[in-house]
């Protein structure tokens, strides 16, 4: 990632540096937070330096830095969580994978992390490279074990993956409810793959209380403004969307039309979760930040 960046990154960020972990800031109340991940262009980084410049004076309370299939990010990873940890007011989530790493790499990456004041980690197992040869398991099959470890090593607020309409490479929806179960109940909170419809996290909720389960979980939302691109990503990640909501963006005359309507659909569910109860709400802006600050503006999320 070129030093223009990261000078940018410091021009625009400063702050003082966030010292609460995701499990405080739950314990306090409601959350928003957001998603981003490191760029592979420089056009790409050009477009999530606009992105942060808009998105996070709204000073997010945490804010979550994807890692790439086997540590293909990262470097990246890591450069863009040092730059967040010290030049904002929000606390940094690094997600991390296990697959394809040895205990060591994992030990001496989450050395770093430490060293520089990271206070939560999302564990996860990830998932294998779709344009490369495949990963093998390494040290840690499950990310159950990846948070074993954590556990037994390090004093870290942890959280996990959740699909409320089940993983996609599940045999079963009851079958992958239990496995999901006995992984939620290992972390201090969990965040849920993007979905359209409030009932499936109602309902994934509720599965998990009747398992005991009994964590945050907060919902992860993407804003809907392109069909297309929500279906590759479905396609990939598991979900449904709905074929109302499908009908009226693609019969819409225009693309300001096509937007309007997915941006009120996201309003609506946003609302209907936190009436539900949800302890936040995750934006997956994609690297963008058109459409997440309009969501912010009307919902009332004021920046300051």
């Amino acid at each position: 990632m070129c030093t223009s960046y990261l000078i940018f990154l410091i021009e625009i960020l400063h702050g003082e540096e966030s010292l609460t972990s995701i499990s405080g800031l739950l314990s306090q109340g409601t959350t928003f937070s957001f998603e981003f991940y490191p760029p592979r262009t420089e056009k790409g980084a050009k477009q999530l330096m606009t992105t942060m410049e808009h998105l996070l004076p709204y000073n997010p309370s945490f804010i979550s830095i994807t890692y790439g299939a086997g540590g293909s990010s990262r470097e990246q990873t890591l450069e863009i969580v040092k730059e967040l940890k010290y030049n904002t007011r929000s606390t940094i989530l690094p997600h991390l994978t296990c697959i394809g790493h040895t205990r060591n790499e994992i030990e001496e990456l989450v050395n770093q992390y430490v060293d520089i004041g990271i206070t939560d980690i999302l564990a996860l197992h990830g998932d294998q490279p779709r344009n490369s040869a495949p990963l093998t398991e390494g040290d840690f099959k499950f990310a159950t074990d990846l948070i074993e470890f954590l556990r037994i090593n390090y004093d870290l607020s942890l959280g996990v993956a959740a699909h409320t309409e089940g993983h996609p490479a599940a045999s079963s929806y009851s079958t992958d409810l239990e496995h999901q179960s006995s992984k939620i109940r290992t972390a201090d909170f969990a965040i849920t793959q993007f979905f359209f419809d409030v009932n499936h996290y109602i309902l994934f909720r509720e599965e998990m209380k009747k398992r005991k389960v009994f964590i945050p979980i907060i919902p992860g939302i993407i804003p809907v403004t392109n069909p297309a691109e929500i279906d590759r990503m479905i396609r990939l990640a598991g979900g449904t969307f709905p074929q109302k909501l499908w009908e009226e963006i693609n019969n819409a005359s225009d693309q300001e039309s096509k937007q309007r309507i997915g941006i009120n659909h996201s309003i609506q569910l946003v609302k209907q979760l936190l009436k539900a109860g949800a302890p936040g709400i995750h934006f997956y802006p994609m690297n963008r930040w058109q459409e997440t600050e309009q969501l912010l503006q009307y919902l009332d999320f004021n920046s300051h």
